[in-house]
């Protein structure tokens, strides 16, 4: 992969404060935006604007066809069997709310088991709270051992006696990096009677996701990490699960008819979609798709695989134990997410002196606090390089970590003065 290409496509990474350049490792958090997806979005308002699916007239027209090229774009990039399993919203988080408030509504009873892990992102921990706390769920949590794995063992005990009717996991998590097995996953659920929803906001920007391959009921991810624009995700769902799952929202464009006394529903995607969707978002998103595969999913795993060596490898030549990194060792069993402490050194102190040399990582618990309390940290500085980081800039990462490092290395012990 030509990285200095990649990088000449992405307005942002020339910005310069100061003479300093922008080193942005925070690509988990929300990726930085080519010229294409950026010009994309700008054409339709431009020049195509109109709301979809209710004009006649022939810019609205053009606008449907276009929205609906989208979601077309989208099925193809999640091997979906027909574009009527993409439903629009505005990211994973509004995506899981729905899954959850729809299967509370009409598959879980009180008394009903759901499963997630404890490396999940807070948006596919708290809808599943807030059934509890409505509807009186039992909501369970599989565990990791010490090297970020999930313990299947834990899911196992947890399906047995028919009371678990959901499981939910994401498929990488944003904290350690790790790959979970989806599959397996999902064949064992499915054998013990439980539905799958997966969270794939962090392997939908680096991997080829096949939903048929992953065997899951549904999956949710964001465009804006995946190199498209703000607001704009992604739900899919199996055309009879989508058939069997209540509308969250009322309004116009998911009905067919409504009387005083009576009304009727469309089916899906509209059904999920009422009001105004975000036309240009989508538009957008099949752009960032269009461009991902150009730049290739094989080259683009390659190049993190070389990014992620290079800053394992460095932390453990240069540091040893004095910074401390999360997750799988195996690169086939991460993502290119990589979070660390240090001794003696807050989580928020390390971004901040790291800022000062140009580069971006986030610190915090990363809305996973459940993997927190797992690691035994209140929080976590987090670097997650994609296809538009250097070596160069990996390298730059290690020499200002190093400065932190000396800052708060703890003193040397002189030895006793001999009487």
């Amino acid at each position: 992969m030509d990285v200095d290409r990649v990088r000449a496509e992405f307005p942002i990474l020339s910005r310069n404060d100061g003479g300093r350049p922008i080193v942005y490792l925070d690509s988990a958090a929300t990726s930085q935006k080519p010229t294409a997806v950026i010009r994309a979005e700008e054409q339709y308002y431009a020049h195509t604007n109109a709301n979809v699916h209710r004009g006649v007239y022939a810019l609205s027209v053009e606008a449907t066809d276009a929205f609906e090229a989208a979601r077309a774009k989208v099925a193809g990039f999640l091997h979906a069997n027909d574009p009527s399993e993409v439903v629009f919203l505005r990211g994973t988080t509004e995506a899981l709310n729905l899954v959850a408030t729809g299967l509370g509504r009409s598959v879980l009873q009180r008394g009903d088991r759901v499963v997630s892990t404890v490396m999940e992102h807070h948006s596919n921990i708290v809808p599943w709270h807030m059934l509890r706390e409505r509807a009186g769920i039992d909501l369970s949590f599989v565990g990791i051992d010490d090297n970020g794995r999930l313990r299947l063992d834990e899911l196992d005990r947890l399906l047995v006696g028919g009371r678990t009717k959901v499981v939910t996991v994401t498929h990488v998590s944003n904290v350690l990096g790790t790959v979970n097995p989806v599959r397996e996953i999902a064949d064992r659920a499915h054998a013990a009677g439980a539905l799958v929803v997966v969270d794939a906001a962090q392997s939908a920007p680096h991997r080829r996701v096949d939903v048929r391959a992953l065997g899951a009921d549904f999956l949710a991810f964001s465009g804006h990490k995946t190199l498209g624009p703000m607001g704009i995700g992604v739900l899919w769902g199996r055309a009879d699960r989508l058939r069997d799952l209540p509308p969250w929202m009322g309004g116009g464009e998911m009905i067919r008819e409504v009387h005083a006394d009576r009304v009727s529903y469309q089916e899906a995607p509209a059904k999920f979609e009422a009001g105004t969707p975000n036309v240009g978002g989508a538009i957008g998103l099949g752009a960032a798709i269009d461009y991902l595969d150009r730049v290739g999913w094989d080259e683009l795993r390659a190049h993190e695989e070389k990014l992620t060596r290079r800053l394992l490898s460095g932390v453990a030549d240069r540091f040893g134990s004095r910074l401390r990194v999360y997750g799988p060792t195996d690169l086939s069993d991460r993502e290119a997410v990589v979070s660390f402490s240090m001794p003696g050194a807050h989580p928020h102190d390390i971004a901040s002196l790291l800022d000062a040399d140009g580069i971006c990582v986030r610190a915090g618990h990363h809305c996973a606090q459940p993997l927190m309390d797992r690691l035994g940290v209140s929080a976590l500085t987090r670097a997650s390089p994609y296809l538009y980081n250097t070596e160069g800039e990996i390298d730059a990462l290690l020499d200002s970590l190093a400065k932190v490092d000396r800052l708060f290395a703890p003193p040397a012990r002189t030895p006793p003065t001999p009487r």
